[in-house]
Order: C-alpha cells, then structure tokens, then sequence
C-alpha cells in the first residue's frame, strides 16, 4: 500500500505517549515501530515519551490505560488511542491522522 502524508501545518507539533508493561520483546518492536514512523512522517515535529506502567502507575491510571502497548495522541487534537501491535504501521498511521484511509 502506497503512504501519502496527509499535507500537515509546518509549525504542526505532535505530542505523543506510548504506554508499555516493562522492558519485554514486545514492548522492543512497539518503541521501534512508533520511532521508526515519528522519524518517517514528523522529523521534528514530535515529543514522544515512552513510560512504563510499572514504573509510573499513576500516570497510567490517570490516563485509564488498560492494556500495553497503548499509544496516545496528545497533540493536535483530536485525542486518539492506538491499543495493541504497533507494528500494523497503516493502522497506526491513519489513527494518528498522517495518511489517509
């Protein structure tokens, strides 16, 4: 499937978290694939932070996170969740509104 970037303001900034359960595989390839498509489709327009919910309970409970890996879109609004396999990068790519459906 051929991905177009949806045209994005410049100043346009994202503010992303992904939520993972520990230093597992699993949560490995959620941080490489998130990384991977901040760097593809917004080289320098994003913050992501990544945090454990083992280490910042209360940062995961304030955010209701339920399951791991869960990525939320902060910034710009509309706020979005992505739960589960990151690595479907079209899925994670048109929740976080970069390319289209």
């Amino acid at each position: 499937m051929a991905r177009k970037a949806t045209p994005a303001t410049p100043a346009e900034q994202y503010v992303l978290r992904l939520y993972i359960a520990g230093m597992t595989p699993r949560a490995g390839r959620a941080i490489e694939s998130v990384r991977a498509l901040c760097e593809e489709f917004l080289t320098g327009r994003y913050d992501l932070q990544v945090i454990d919910v083992y280490q910042q309970p209360a940062l995961a409970k304030g955010e209701q996170i339920i399951a791991a890996p869960t990525l939320i879109k902060k910034l710009p609004l509309p706020l979005r969740r992505i739960i589960g396999d990151m690595s479907n990068h079209d899925r994670v790519l048109v929740s976080l509104d970069l390319v289209r459906a």
